[in-house]
Order: structure tokens, then C-alpha cells, then sequence
């Protein structure tokens, strides 16, 4: 069907639309500018950037501040733990999640709505973070690589969506697989999953960002330094660059100014490039599972 010239469209129908293109316009621009103005401070230099008025594009160009981030001993270790957790745990959870859901979107199961309540209370309450550390100490997951994965491998939330998508996909698919000898578990590999990339994809990136950015629990349930993954390690450096500049701004007879001209980089500038480092791989993997995530953001909108 051939759609209508936008000019011959009815006034109200035009007015809409230019309201729509403008609200998204709007919210594009407030993402997309913080980031060019994050870009640009992160490769300027940081005594330079001190000046203010630099805002999508760098004044005085420099990698001093990335330079800065990578000179220590233990990035190297740390971002590959960052890759273990995200890698490992992802898939591990992914998989896990999607046989529980496999599992609860069966009507024949017995006790299936009961399991499906006590899933969703846990979503409700949580025991708090003393409770939780003593249960991390109690299983011997502090301080061990470990502790970034277990704990993560289920989320209520999660399994709920899949178990939507999962109750979308026709019964009769499951019929003609178990006429043809399929048990179960060949159904849920062979069948359900090749056709839940949608919301695999979903699932996966959400559990994939949450991982790669997740600092908290290196720094509260992990004592070793060869243990802590990039995000920890990034926020501590990011600590000792402001109590640096503390220390020299507050020594006898130097004010700001002197301070800021013995340091190669600031705390503002070494944060903007650490906000760049932890955000670009999410960004480089985003485009390749962009085609699944829009069609599994609208799990559940459709009713048959």
C-alpha cells in the first residue's frame, strides 16, 4: 500500500508526527552529547580541561589521561578478569535461566505455580548486604574468582522473560518433536532455544553490561589485588587521583593553580577516560545483537 505525501496528511496527523520526531530528536540528543562531551574532556589534556569550555571537541589533544589508566601493573589482570566474568558468567547464566524458565512455563508440572510465586517473593525482599556476605563467606566465594559468577548465575527477573517468550512458541512444535522421539532436554536445545535468539540476545546484553560494570562486588567480597576486574580496579585509581590532588593543593604555600601544574592529569580528566574504557566494548558489541534486542524489548506486547 502506497502511504500518503506527508503534505496531504490531515493537520492533526502532522502535528503528531513533527511531535514525535521532536520528543526522540530531544532524546537523542541528550544521550548522544554527554557522551561527545565525556569523549572530548577524556582526550584532552587534563591541566587544559581545568579551564573549562571545551565541549564536543578537545582543546589540546592528549592520551596522557588513557596513558595514565593503563601504566598500571595490574590492568592487564584485571581486564581479563572483567573478560572471564563477563564471558563465563553470561553464558552460564543465559543457559541456566533459560531451562528454569524452560521448565516453568510447563502447565503439567506439577507444583508449577507454586515454584513460579516463590520465584517472583524473592524478587520482593532481600536479606541486605551483612546477611549476604556471611552467606558469601559461608560457601567459600569470598576472595575467590567465584564470587563474580555464582551468585549471578539466576535472576527472577530474567527467567520471568524468558518464560513469557517461551509460552508464545506454539505447543504444537514441542507435539511433533516428541512424535519424532525427542525427549525434553533435545527439545529445549533443538527447538526453543535456536528459536529464542530475541530474547537470548536481551538477556545476554543485560547480563553482559551488568558484569562488565560491576565494581561493588570487587571491592566488598574480594580482598586479593590479581582478583579485582577492571571496574574496581578503575574506581580506585580513580580514588588515589583525587586524594592526590588533595595532598597538593593542601601542601604549605601552593594553591590550585600550582597543584594542577604538577599534575599531568586530573581526577576529572582520568574519570572521563576511564567512563570511555569501561563503556567502548559495550558500544562495539552492541550493533551486532541491535536486529534481536528491538524484537526482544516487545516480549509480551502482543496477545493472541
Amino acid at each position: 500500500m502506497r502511504m500518503k505525501p506527508f503534505y496531504r496528511t490531515p493537520l492533526g496527523e502532522r502535528v503528531y508526527i513533527f511531535v514525535i520526531y521532536l520528543l526522540i530528536t530531544l532524546l537523542c540528543l541528550s544521550i548522544v552529547l554527554p557522551f561527545l562531551n565525556i569523549l572530548a574532556l577524556s582526550f584532552n589534556a587534563g591541566k587544559d580541561a581545568e579551564r573549562g569550555g571545551i565541549y564536543f571537541w578537545p582543546r589540546v589533544w592528549s592520551i596522557q589521561n588513557f596513558k595514565e589508566v593503563f601504566a598500571s601493573s595490574n590492568i592487564v589482570t584485571a581486564f581479563g578478569i572483567s573478560l572471564f566474568r563477563t564471558v563465563v558468567g553470561t553464558v552460564a547464566s543465559v543457559f541456566l535461566t533459560a531451562m528454569g524458565a524452560y521448565a516453568l512455563k510447563s502447565r503439567t508440572m506439577p507444583g508449577v505455580r507454586f515454584f513460579t510465586l516463590l520465584i517472583f517473593f524473592t524478587m520482593l525482599f532481600s536479606g541486605g548486604m551483612i546477611p549476604y556476605y556471611m552467606l558469601l563467606k559461608s560457601l567459600h566465594l569470598t576472595n575467590t574468582i567465584w564470587v563474580y559468577i555464582i551468585p549471578s548465575l539466576y535472576s527472577a527477573w530474567n527467567l520471568i522473560i524468558m518464560r513469557t517468550f517461551f509460552q508464545q512458541i506454539h505447543p504444537s512444535l514441542e507435539e511433533s518433536a516428541r512424535m519424532d522421539g525427542y525427549n525434553d532436554f533435545a527439545i529445549f536445545m533443538r527447538i526453543i532455544m535456536p528459536l529464542s535468539k530475541p530474547v537470548i540476545a536481551v538477556i545476554a546484553l543485560f547480563n553482559a553490561v551488568g558484569h562488565w560494570n560491576d565494581w561493588f562486588t570487587g571491592a566488598f567480597y574480594v580482598r586479593s589485588a590479581k582478583l579485582r576486574p577492571l571496574s574496581t580496579l578503575l574506581q580506585e585509581m580513580l580514588t588515589r587521583a583525587e586524594a592526590m590532588r588533595s595532598k597538593l593543593e593542601s601542601a604549605a604555600g601552593m594553591n590550585q593553580y600550582d597543584a594542577l601544574e604538577k599534575m599531568q592529569v586530573t581526577g576529572d580528566s582520568m574519570k572521563m577516560a576511564t567512563i570511555i574504557i569501561v563503556v567502548a566494548p559495550i558500544i562495539i558489541i552492541y550493533p551486532f545483537i541491535q536486529k534481536y534486542f528491538a524484537q526482544g524489548v516487545m516480549i509480551g506486547s502482543i496477545k493472541e
